[in-house]
Order: C-alpha cells, then sequence, then structure tokens
C-alpha cells in the first residue's frame, strides 16, 4: 500500500495554473511519446532482473561489476523487447541505470562511428559483430580516458603519415584484447586509470601501443582513404571525421537539460516540503520555497532547466537533418553544425555544472548526503565540462566560425543560419538610406523585444573581438599570437552567441505551444530565463547602450515579481517532467514529500550501523581510554 502523500506537496500541486500532464507531452513531443516512454519504464519497473541496488554502500570494483551485469542485462531485454528506436534505447538505459554503464561508449560511440565513417565492407566485418557483443569497442581519442577492461577493439584516433607526410588525425579499427580469453594482444598494454571524481562504475583506461600492427583494411574509409600503394585521397571536408564527437556534442546538450530537470526537481520538492525559520513572527514555520532568496536560487535555474531542453530537442532535430543532407552530397550545413554543437555543448554543460552545485546548496546539509541524489548528479555530470572536448576550447571553435562568418559579411557576402545578425550591424549595411533593424527601446515583457536584445548584445561582442582580433594581427606577424592575445574576447563573443541562441530558441517554441495555460507558464518562465540572463551579464548590455540604467533597475524588479508568479506553479513545473523515484534516485525528491522517515531509513543501511559497537573501538579507543 502506497504511503500518504506529504500535505504540503498536495496542496502544492492542487494550486497549478495548468495541468503538468499537458506539458509533460509537450516536453516529450507528443502524448503518444509520453505514452511510450511510460510504456517503457513499466517494463522495467515490473522486471525483477532490474531492480535498483543502492550503490553508495560499494566499493569501486563492486560497483563496476553491478554495471557491467547491468550492461548485459540492458542489452539482452533491449533485444528481448524488440526495442530499435534510438530514443526508445535511451529512455531505457536511462531508466535501468542512473549513472554511465561500462558498454556507453560502445552504444554511444563506437557503433555510431561505425554506421557514419565505416564503407560498406568496413561495416559488414565489424557492425554485426559488434551489435552481437563479440567485438566491444571503446574511441580511444587520447592515451588516458576511454574504456580500459571492458573492450577488446577501440576506434583510435591517430596521426596517418603515408609515403612520408603527415594527413592529420583520423579513426582506426584497433583490436585490444583476444576475443574469447579477453587477454591484451601482444603490443599492447591496457588497463584502468585508478578512481575519478566520480564514473566509479567506468573503467576508464589507458592505451599504449608498442610496434603494434594493423591492416590497412582498418582505417575508417567511408571519407578519407589510403590506396594499397599508399595515396591517400583527402574528404570532400576534413570535418567529416569527427562526426562522432559532433553527435556526441549534440545528445550532450539534452542531457545537461535532463540532468539539470532532475537537479531542480529535487531541489524545489524539497523545498515545498522543509519548514524553517519564521517570515511573520507567532506565525508557523513557512516552507523555505516561501523565502525570496530561494526562489531567487531556484526558478531560473528551473528555466533554464526549460530552456535547455527546447534547444536539446532542437540539436537533435539539426544533427539528424544535416547528417541526411551529408549522406546526399550536401555539406553546406557541416561548419555551423560544427560550430554550434561545440558551442551549445560548453554552453550549456557550463551552465548545469553550476546549477547542480547550486541546487545541492539549496537543500541545506541533507543536499550533500549521496540519499538527496544530488551529489551523484553532479559528478556524473560534470566531466562533461572536459570530455568530448574541453569548454574553453569549445568556445574558440565557435569563436572561428563567427570570425570566419563576421570577414565573410566584410567581404560582402551574406552570413545565413543562426549568424545572420551579422548582416545587421551597422558597420556592414551597404545602403546609407537602410533604417536600423535593432529596436531602440528593448520591451521588457516581449519575448521577440527581449530576444532582438541577446542578438545585439551577441552582434556588438563578435564585432568586439573582430575588431580587436585585427588590431592584434596588425600589431604582430603572427596570427597564432594574435588569436592566444584576443582569445578572453573570442570566447565572451562565443558566449553571447550561444546564449542568443538559446533565448532564440525557447522564444520561438511559445507560439507553437496551443493550451493557454501552458503557453502564460512558459512565457513566465522564458521572461525569468531572458531577464535573469540580462542582470548577470547586465555590464554588456548597459556597455553596448542596448539596455538603460533605469531598464537594467527595471529587470531587477520584473525578476523578483516573476519569482511570485511562478511560486504556485513550482512543484507542478518539476513534476511534469515525470521522472519516476527510482530514476531520480533521491530521498529528498520523492513524489509523495515522505522525507524524513525515509531519510532515517535510508542512514540505517549504512553498513557502519550493522554492529552496534564498530572494531575499531576495541582496536585503538578502548586502550587509549584504559591509559587515561
Amino acid at each position: 500500500m502506497a504511503a500518504p502523500m506529504n500535505q504540503d506537496l498536495r496542496k502544492e500541486r492542487a494550486s497549478a495554473s495548468f495541468n503538468p500532464e499537458l506539458l509533460t507531452y509537450v516536453l516529450d513531443g507528443s502524448p503518444e511519446n509520453t505514452r511510450r516512454r511510460r510504456e517503457i519504464e513499466k517494463l522495467l519497473l515490473n522486471d525483477p532482473d532490474l531492480q535498483h541496488e543502492d550503490l553508495n554502500f560499494l566499493t569501486r570494483s563492486q560497483r563496476y561489476e553491478v554495471a557491467v551485469k547491468k550492461s548485459a542485462t540492458v542489452v539482452k531485454k533491449i533485444r528481448e523487447f524488440g526495442l530499435s528506436d534510438p530514443d526508445e534505447i535511451m529512455w531505457f538505459k536511462n531508466s535501468v541505470h542512473r549513472g554511465p554503464l561500462p558498454l556507453d561508449l560502445h552504444l554511444g560511440m563506437f557503433l555510431p562511428t561505425l554506421l557514419h565513417q565505416a564503407t560498406v565492407e568496413q561495416q559488414e566485418r565489424f557492425f554485426m559483430p559488434a551489435w552481437n557483443l563479440e567485438i566491444i569497442g571503446t574511441y580511444a581519442q587520447t592515451e588516458m580516458g576511454h574504456v580500459g577492461k571492458t573492450s577488446n577493439h577501440a576506434i583510435v584516433l591517430a596521426q596517418l603519415y603515408t609515403k612520408g607526410k603527415c594527413y592529420g588525425l583520423h579513426a582506426f579499427v584497433v583490436p585490444i584484447r583476444e576475443i574469447g580469453t579477453h587477454k591484451p594482444l601482444p603490443g599492447i598494454t591496457v588497463g584502468d586509470i585508478g578512481p575519478k571524481f566520480g564514473y566509479d562504475e567506468i573503467d576508464n583506461g589507458y592505451l599504449k601501443m608498442d610496434h603494434y600492427r594493423i591492416p590497412r583494411e582498418n582505417m575508417l574509409m567511408k571519407y578519407a582513404q589510403v590506396k594499397p600503394d599508399g595515396t591517400y585521397v583527402k574528404p570532400v571536408s576534413n570535418k567529416l571525421t569527427y562526426g562522432t564527437m559532433v553527435f556526441v556534442r549534440s545528445f550532450l546538450v539534452g542531457e545537461a537539460a535532463r540532468c539539470l530537470a532532475k537537479a531542480c526537481t529535487i531541489a524545489i520538492r524539497y523545498s515545498a516540503v522543509r519548514h524553517q525559520s519564521e517570515i511573520n513572527p507567532n506565525e508557523p514555520e513557512p516552507q523555505i520555497l516561501d523565502f525570496q532568496t530561494q526562489q531567487f536560487k531556484l526558478f531560473p535555474l528551473l528555466a533554464t532547466a526549460y530552456a535547455f531542453h527546447f534547444v536539446g530537442a532542437y540539436m537533435k532535430e539539426t544533427y539528424h537533418r544535416i547528417n541526411k543532407d551529408i549522406g546526399q552530397g550536401d555539406l553546406s550545413g557541416l561548419p555551423e553544425l560544427h560550430a554550434l554543437t561545440a558551442g551549445l555543448k560548453a554552453f550549456t554543460s557550463w551552465s548545469t555544472s553550476a546549477a547542480i552545485e547550486a541546487c545541492r546548496m539549496a537543500c541545506g546539509g541533507h543536499g550533500y548526503s549521496h540519499c538527496s541524489g544530488l551529489p551523484n548528479i553532479y559528478v556524473t555530470f560534470t566531466p562533461t565540462c572536459t570530455f568530448e572536448g574541453e569548454n574553453t576550447v569549445m568556445m574558440l571553435q565557435t569563436a572561428r566560425f563567427l570570425m570566419k562568418s563576421y570577414d565573410q559579411v566584410r567581404s560582402g557576402k551574406l552570413a545565413c543560419g543562426t549568424v545572420s545578425y551579422l548582416n545587421d550591424l551597422p558597420s556592414q549595411r551597404i545602403q546609407p538610406q537602410q533604417v536600423a533593424v535593432w529596436p531602440t527601446v528593448v520591451d521588457l515583457g516581449s519575448p521577440n523585444s527581449l530576444t532582438e536584445a541577446y542578438k545585439l548584445r551577441a552582434a556588438r561582442l563578435v564585432e568586439i573581438a573582430a575588431k580587436n582580433l585585427q588590431t592584434e594581427v596588425s600589431h604582430r606577424k603572427s596570427k597564432e599570437v594574435a588569436w592566444n592575445l584576443t582569445s578572453v574576447d573570442l570566447t565572451r563573443a562565443s558566449e553571447a552567441h550561444c546564449h542568443y541562441v538559446v533565448v532564440k530558441l525557447f522564444s520561438e517554441q511559445l507560439p507553437k505551444i496551443q493550451d493557454k495555460s501552458i503557453q502564460a507558464v512558459l512565457r513566465n518562465l522564458f521572461l525569468l530565463y531572458s531577464l535573469y540572463g540580462i542582470s548577470q551579464k547586465a555590464g554588456d548590455f548597459l556597455q553596448e547602450s542596448i539596455l538603460t540604467h533605469s531598464q537594467v533597475t527595471q529587470v531587477h524588479q520584473r525578476i523578483k515579481e516573476l519569482l511570485t508568479v511562478i511560486r504556485p506553479e513550482a512543484v507542478a513545473l518539476v513534476d511534469a517532467f515525470d521522472f519516476q523515484d527510482v530514476s531520480l534516485g533521491s530521498v529528498l525528491g520523492r513524489y509523495d514529500g515522505n522525507v524524513y522517515e525515509n531519510l532515517f531509513e535510508w542512514a540505517k543501511t549504512s553498513p557502519l550501523n550493522r554492529a552496534e559497537v564498530h572494531e575499531s573501538y576495541h582496536k585503538y579507543l578502548k586502550p587509549l581510554q584504559s591509559k587515561l
């Protein structure tokens, strides 16, 4: 029999102005998607092979073993349930296990790389054995960091030398362990790199190859090729080699939204259950969610989770669209896709990593306990800031695209896509009679007007970076030195560009929402996200005369008003994310709100509590006491 729901959460849910179920449909893309996702989750909840155990009380070796067992079970169940759609497989995996699994790189990078970069002959040779797990693969772009104990093959990114010339990084399929015995092959040294900040279940590894040979046919040759006589045939674009990383970066934007949504769900539900201090003397202790400071900590993060969700959906759709174009020989969308995935991966992961930690601190001391689920969400997500490209490097890659686009506009060509705003810079206008396209007064209550303000900030910061870069180039001969000396300006420009793209994509969702109550609550979240961003970057908006001092003052006031408006909707807004308790893994974020009794039950399961008196007392403390 289910426990009764906490009275505070019951009241919170009754006070919402909208039906969370309808918002769940929006987030999932359709009622049918929601139905199918829940159907898959139900399969798992009822399957005894897939019940969650608490990993917090296990050693690292035990956690790895549980994760390998779970990985094998996941693959068996995917086949048993007949799942083939990538989204359904992702829902399934996320429901089975809250963190990473040792087969993630095999499923998420090794197989997609074979699909997109191997020739038909190579796919026949490698893909089906990999699909059947005879070949277990990893993706080795660095000497240390990929999977070390689980895999028997690696896609190795290595410098290609042929006929005495280096042609840069290319992908090679490299056998590293003997199939059957799983022992390292002669010339291969491979193993686990040891404990990390998190990812205890993953055997991130080192790989060393000593005079190790593979056949020429193991170079993935769908695009670049080496002929039997050693002749190199270059690809139509060198960015095609990075297709897997572009795919993973686009996926990570959606993952940022999911992890931030989990953290917000935990922190907001707990803040509705927890009572503390007083606002009015002689009245009962209020819920801590009633304190404006708590709302100011959490509601902008909730708005960010929604913003990132829509960006993640856009990135997934864009990646598949451009990948289809590439298959038909159209590579025109590739440079922008590469720049956008790099920049948005950095922008969303930096924001999300800081936001998860803010959610943890908003839960007070209990947030520090593993029972909250927040430490695990944080240590599992925060590596995103450095894997698949360190974030500052990613921002500088986006900056290269922005500088090329700026130069293109300066030379009289039009920029398109997300950088089309560069065509409207005052210095770029060819027609003297052309009227300014920027609003002279920003309407702080208008999504379109706020999007324009972010657009202007991006355009100005791109122009500042480009002019500063040009100044440095004119002072020095080396472009590389000039780039380094302008790199702070360049990362600021990329951040502004990404911020604009997020605001733009969020605002474009609002007119698509049919239900008026859902549209109203999402509009308020959009306004909070946009205005909060302005308050955090007020210097840019003031310095570039986009906003006046009085408007910035109004921004701060409007944010406080929005906190009050969103307050009665907050619990329903996190309910709409529709996380099962087993997926959240949090005592504080339980749907029923019965936090305190379950905190006590969780604590009692600690191995330290198995004996009333720990053996260390008799070994070390009692002898000391007897001498006193």
